[in-house]
C-alpha cells in the first residue's frame, strides 16, 4: 500500500478535499503512485491527516470520478493507469477509454434512479410526433430564456394545485437540472454570501456551491429538521433546505420549525430559504406535505424542483420560482442566458401536463412505489431486532439505523455491513458519506428500492439477512 503524506493548509481557501484531490492527482499524474498500487482506505486516510472521513470519501469520490482512481469492492481503492493521459495531445485520446463491466453486485439498493419500466415511452412517443409533424417552425429559433410561456404556465398551474405553491409564470425559470439552476441562482445573489445546508445533505447540491466559491455551513438536524439555534449563529444569509423530506435522512419538518424557519428569514435583509422539493410526489401515508413557499408571505422562499424524479433523470428538466425581489436582479444579471432546454423537449412535456398524462403517470407511479415500499418493509420486519427502520411512508429509499451505538461512532460498523453485504452480491449505502462534516452517532444504512423488482427484493433482503445474521420468519 501507499502510504500518503499529504501536508494540508486549514488557512488555505481550497477545501481540505479538494487539497486531497490534488495532491493525489498529481502524484498519479508523475508516475509517483504507479497504476494499480493500492492508496490507503477513506477511514485510515482520514486518520492519519486529522480530518473528517467524507472530507475523504469526497477527494476519492472526485478522483474515481475522473479515473484516477478505481474503487474494486471489498478490496479498496487503486491507482488507475493513465501515465499517457498528459502526454497525448489528440482529442481522442484525452478521455479515459470507456469499457463496459459487468457489476459486482447481484442487486443495488440505491437511492437514486427510477423503475426501469417507468418511463412512459408510448405516450411520450405520441407526443413526440405531433410535435415533430406539426407545422410549428418557431420550435426550432431561438426561445424564451426563461423558458416557454406555455410551459411556465403548465408548471405554475401545477405546483398551485398539487403544492400549494403561490406564483406567476413570470417567476420561473426552466433549466435543464438543479445544478444549472442553482449557478443562475448565484450569479442573482450580491457577493458570495455563507450558504448553511443541513448535515447530511444532498452532495451534488454541495459540491454546486461550493465550485462556485461559497463558504457553505453544515447545520446539523434534530428531529424535526434544521437547528434554528445553530443556523443563527452559523453566519449564513442562505439556507439550502427539503423541508417536505428531507435527503437523505427523510425527515419531514413541522409546520412549528418551517415558522421558525420563515421568521429567521424574516430577521434581516437579503436573507433566503432554497427550497429543494425534489420528490413530494412521492408520499404512501396521510395527505401531502405543502410547500414552504405556500406559507411564506415575505418573499423569501426560492423554490427548486424537478422532473428528474417523477418522470426520468434524462428528461432533464428543472425549474426555480423566484421571490419577486429576485425578478429584477435575473432580468438584470441572467437574462441574457439561452435556456438550457430544447424548445421542442419544452413542448413536449407542455402538452404531457397539460393532457392530463402526467397526473396519470405520478397516480400510476405512487402505486408502483407504494407496492415496492410496503413489500421492503414487510420483509424488513425481522431486521427491527437489530435496527430502527426511518425515512419510511415517502420517497423511494428508507434507512437502516443501528440500535446500539458503537465506540467508532458509526464508521467501522457501517464499512463492516457493506463489506458484509457486498460478499453477498448486494450493494447497500451508507448515510456517513452524505456528511459534510463530521459523523453519524449510530451505523445507519440507506436502502434504495426505485430500480429493483419485487422478487429482486425479496431475494436481496433475504441475501442481507444471511449477511447480517438475521433470522427470518419462515413464511
Amino acid at each position: 500500500m501507499y502510504e500518503l503524506t499529504i501536508l494540508l493548509d486549514e488557512n488555505n481557501k481550497i477545501p481540505l478535499y479538494e487539497q486531497i484531490y490534488e495532491h493525489i492527482r498529481d502524484e498519479i499524474r508523475q508516475g509517483k503512485i504507479a497504476a494499480g498500487t493500492k492508496v490507503p482506505s477513506t477511514r485510515l486516510l482520514a486518520e492519519h491527516l486529522g480530518v473528517s472521513r467524507s472530507t475523504t470519501q469526497l477527494a476519492y469520490d472526485q478522483l474515481t470520478a475522473e479515473g484516477y482512481l478505481e474503487s474494486r469492492p471489498c478490496k479498496g481503492y487503486f491507482a488507475a493507469g493513465v501515465e499517457g493521459l498528459c502526454e497525448i495531445r489528440t482529442k481522442e485520446a484525452v478521455r479515459p477509454v470507456e469499457t463496459q463491466e459487468e457489476s459486482p453486485y447481484r442487486y443495488d439498493f440505491s437511492p437514486s434512479g427510477i423503475d426501469p419500466d417507468g418511463f412512459p415511452s408510448s405516450i411520450w412517443k405520441k407526443l413526440t410526433r405531433e410535435v415533430l409533424v406539426g407545422e410549428n417552425d418557431t420550435l426550432f429559433a431561438h426561445g424564451d430564456s426563461q423558458g416557454e410561456l406555455g410551459l411556465r404556465e403548465a408548471v405554475c398551474d401545477y405546483l398551485y394545485s398539487a403544492r400549494g405553491v403561490h406564483c406567476r409564470a413570470e417567476q420561473i425559470l426552466i433549466g435543464a437540472g438543479s445544478e444549472y439552476l442553482l449557478m443562475l441562482l448565484s450569479q442573482m445573489i450580491d457577493g458570495k454570501p455563507v450558504i448553511a445546508m443541513e448535515n447530511p445533505t444532498y452532495r451534488q447540491a454541495y459540491r454546486v456551491f461550493r465550485g462556485l466559491e461559497h463558504r457553505v455551513m453544515p447545520v446539523p438536524m434534530d428531529e424535526h429538521g434544521i437547528e434554528i439555534q445553530r443556523l443563527n449563529a452559523s453566519g449564513a444569509s442562505l439556507v439550502y433546505v427539503m423541508p417536505s423530506h428531507q435527503f437523505p435522512t427523510g425527515k419531514i419538518m413541522p409546520l412549528k420549525r418551517r415558522m421558525e424557519l420563515l421568521a429567521w428569514a424574516k430577521e434581516r435583509s437579503g436573507r433566503y430559504i432554497i427550497e429543494d422539493d425534489y420528490d413530494s410526489e412521492f408520499r404512501y401515508r396521510g395527505k401531502p406535505i405543502p410547500a414552504l413557499q405556500g406559507y411564506d408571505r415575505g418573499d423569501h422562499v426560492i423554490y427548486i424542483g424537478t422532473f428528474s424524479r417523477s418522470i426520468a433523470p434524462g428528461i432533464r428538466v428543472s425549474f426555480l420560482v423566484l421571490p419577486e425581489s429576485l425578478l429584477a436582479r435575473y432580468r438584470e444579471k441572467c437574462k441574457f442566458y439561452a435556456t438550457t432546454v430544447s424548445r421542442i423537449d419544452q413542448e413536449i412535456l407542455t402538452r404531457f401536463i397539460r393532457g392530463g398524462y402526467y397526473e396519470r403517470h405520478l397516480n400510476r407511479m405512487k402505486g408502483v412505489y407504494r407496492a415496492k415500499h410496503d413489500l421492503l418493509m414487510e420483509l424488513l420486519k425481522p431486521f427491527q431486532k437489530r435496527f430502527v427502520i426511518r425515512g419510511e411512508n415517502a420517497g423511494i429509499h428508507v434507512l437502516l439505523e443501528e440500535k446500539t451505538v458503537k465506540r467508532s461512532g458509526g464508521f467501522a460498523e457501517e464499512d463492516q455491513l457493506i463489506r458484509q453485504a457486498a460478499e453477498k452480491g448486494v450493494k447497500v449505502y451508507s448515510l456517513q458519506n452524505y456528511y459534510v462534516s463530521g459523523r453519524t452517532e449510530r451505523s445507519t444504512i440507506l436502502l434504495g428500492f426505485a430500480r429493483m423488482s419485487g422478487e429482486e427484493i425479496r431475494e436481496a433482503v433475504k441475501l442481507l439477512a444471511e449477511a447480517w445474521e438475521i433470522e427470518l420468519e419462515n413464511k
